[in-house]
């Protein structure tokens, strides 16, 4: 792992040297774990051209010694930002980098503050650096998506009629837990019959019924790294409407999947499964992005959408695709697979099947 922290390292140094800076501070969870591989928190990192330095206090010492190898410690026992703010002006930093979508405003003033009027402090943005992930990086994702593909071949010999969405939900959680997942990915969805028009439909004490189409959108957490899929089944037989919806809402990812590769733009690949929707009939239903990007957080860049600013995605770039449609007092469906985009084409990550499952009830 250090070979991989000292890498990323010297990514992150190259990056400010780019902007004209001497030093960065990486205040947020995600860009601490992936620069350090430290786990937790009350923590900041400063590194300049020539150093670099985890500020943190006892509670923290022994794991940072651990886990963070590369890093010296500043130990922190009268405020991490007065410990921050020293560490910045011992290392003679004069334009520091900060990420200024992460650190609150009360404490970017107290900090510049404390900095003084001779350094001066500017807003970068460090996530672009983690869209490419690394082979360590790939392997924590496959566990997590093998972990959640369990869980879906558990619970569709869970569900029936009778049973509540937050049972559906507690039980995917339970069976992704004893398989290792740190935690769920988000908050489950479970949305049964008419509320599967509801994209983020959490899981209610709402009964499932035969008859009903059931989304469930979950992911697991395996060290730290996040996997994410979306499968709808029928509880029972499914009827004449039932099937078309669902029929063109697998079409349309089975396109999108198709069109995910090096060198893809995010717009062209979301459009083209948009136009599709919209020739099915179904294209008003449709309102979200097609897809993102995962990894150290649920949602990452790039993103497959009609604003998306990805230009072309680009070989261990990670994408989500997951049409759906939504019609409401009716109901929805949404299929969801991870995918990776290799040198020549692409891996769909989620294995699971996407045919329409229709349980006996």
């Amino acid at each position: 792992m250090d070979f991989v922290i000292a890498d990323r390292i010297k990514a992150l140094r190259d990056y400010i040297k780019d902007r004209g800076l001497d030093g960065v501070l990486v205040s947020k969870l995600e860009s601490l774990h992936y620069f350090s591989g430290f786990t937790g928190d009350d923590t900041m990192l400063v590194v300049s051209g020539d150093d670099a330095v985890i500020v943190t206090d006892f509670r923290y010492v022994e794991q940072a010694q651990l886990e963070s190898p590369e890093y010296r410690i500043a130990k922190q026992e009268t405020g991490l930002l007065l410990r921050v703010s020293e560490v910045i002006k011992e290392l003679g930093i004069n334009n520091v980098g900060f990420e200024g979508a992460s650190l609150v405003f009360d404490w970017y003033g107290k900090l510049s503050e404390l900095l003084g009027d001779n350094i001066s402090m500017k807003s970068i943005e460090l996530n672009s650096l983690r869209q490419i992930k690394d082979e360590e990086e790939l392997q924590c994702i496959r566990k997590a998506v093998a972990i959640s593909d369990r869980a879906f071949e558990d619970i569709i010999t869970f569900i029936k009629p009778g049973i509540s969405e937050n049972e559906v939900a507690a039980r995917l959680e339970s069976v992704m837990r004893t398989l290792g997942s740190q935690r769920p990915a988000f908050t489950t969805i479970v949305a049964s019959g008419k509320r599967g028009s509801l994209p983020h439909g959490t899981a209610t004490e709402k009964l499932i019924n035969a008859g009903e189409f059931v989304t469930m959108d979950y992911g697991a957490v395996y060290k730290g790294y996040h996997s994410d899929i979306t499968r709808t089944i029928c509880v029972g037989h499914a009827d004449d409407r039932q099937r078309d919806v669902y029929d063109a809402v697998l079409q349309a990812q089975l396109l999108g999947l198709s069109r995910v590769g090096p060198g893809a733009s995010g717009k062209s690949v979301d459009g083209e499964v948009r136009k599709y929707l919209h020739e099915r009939g179904y294209g008003k239903y449709f309102g979200h992005g097609l897809g993102h990007s995962l990894g150290l957080e649920i949602h990452e860049a790039p993103t497959l959408s009609p604003r998306s600013t990805c230009e072309a995605l680009q070989p261990n770039m990670l994408i989500t695709v997951e049409p759906g449609v939504y019609i409401p007092d009716w109901g929805g469906v949404r299929i969801e697979d991870t995918v990776l985009v290799t040198d020549t084409s692409r891996e769909a990550l989620t294995s699971v099947s996407k045919d329409l499952i229709e349980l006996d009830v």
